[in-house]
C-alpha cells in the first residue's frame, strides 16, 4: 500500500475517532439532570391506552419545569373520578390541567413535594372532585422536577398525576359533575 494511502487512511481513522468522541460527549452532556422516578401506574377501570403524540408532548416537561417526567396516554371509556387542589384566588383555574386519581391527603407542604408544585403556581387551598368525560384523552405519569422562585426546588416524584387538556377560557372542559370546591386541607 502506498505511503500516501496509508497516511490518508490513518487521518480518516483519527477523524472518525474524534467525531465519535464528540458525539459521545454530546450524548452525555445532559445526564446531570435528575432522572424520572417511578412508573406510569396501571390506570383505573374505564381507561385504555392509546397513542397521542401531541397530548403526550403537552403533558411532559423538561427537568426543572414541572409537568410529567414521562407519560402514557389513555382514552376514558367510562367516567373516572379525579381530584384537583387549586388556588381560590384564581377561580377560573378550578378546572385546570393537573389532577390526581387519589384523594389528596397530608399537609400542604407534603402535597407540594409529592406533586412537585411550586408555591407561586398555586396556593393549594381548595379541593374539587370531578369525573372525566367519556371520550376524553388524558396523560398519566410521575411528576417531573420543578425549580421554583427563591431557590426552592422539588425532585422528580413517583406520584402519578393526570393531565387533562382543559381550557376553560375557551369553553373546552373535559370534566363534569364537579363538587363545589371545599377548603383544603380540611380543618
Amino acid at each position: 500500500m502506498p505511503a500516501f494511502l496509508r497516511a490518508s487512511c490513518a487521518t480518516l481513522l483519527l477523524l472518525l475517532v474524534a467525531a465519535c468522541a464528540n458525539l459521545n460527549q454530546d450524548l452525555t452532556a445532559g445526564t446531570d439532570s435528575p432522572a424520572c422516578v417511578g412508573d406510569v401506574i396501571q390506570p383505573p377501570v374505564g381507561m385504555v391506552e392509546v397513542v397521542d403524540a401531541e397530548l403526550r408532548q403537552a403533558a411532559e416537561g423538561e427537568p426543572g419545569k414541572g409537568k410529567l417526567c414521562k407519560a402514557k396516554i389513555f382514552l376514558v371509556q367510562m367516567p373516572v373520578a379525579v381530584y384537583r387542589i387549586w388556588d381560590s384566588a384564581w377561580p377560573d383555574r378550578a378546572r385546570g390541567n393537573w389532577w390526581t386519581l387519589n384523594y389528596p391527603a397530608g399537609s400542604r407542604d407534603s402535597y407540594r413535594q409529592a406533586e412537585a408544585i411550586c408555591p407561586e403556581w398555586s396556593g393549594l387551598d381548595r379541593l374539587i372532585v370531578c369525573t372525566v368525560k367519556v371520550g376524553t384523552r388524558v396523560a398519566i405519569g410521575p411528576a417531573q422536577s420543578a425549580d421554583c422562585a427563591n431557590g426552592l426546588s422539588y425532585k422528580p416524584s413517583p406520584e402519578n398525576q393526570v393531565y387533562i387538556p382543559n381550557d376553560s377560557r375557551n369553553n373546552q372542559v373535559f370534566v363534569e359533575n364537579c363538587s363545589n370546591g371545599a377548603p383544603w386541607p380540611a380543618p
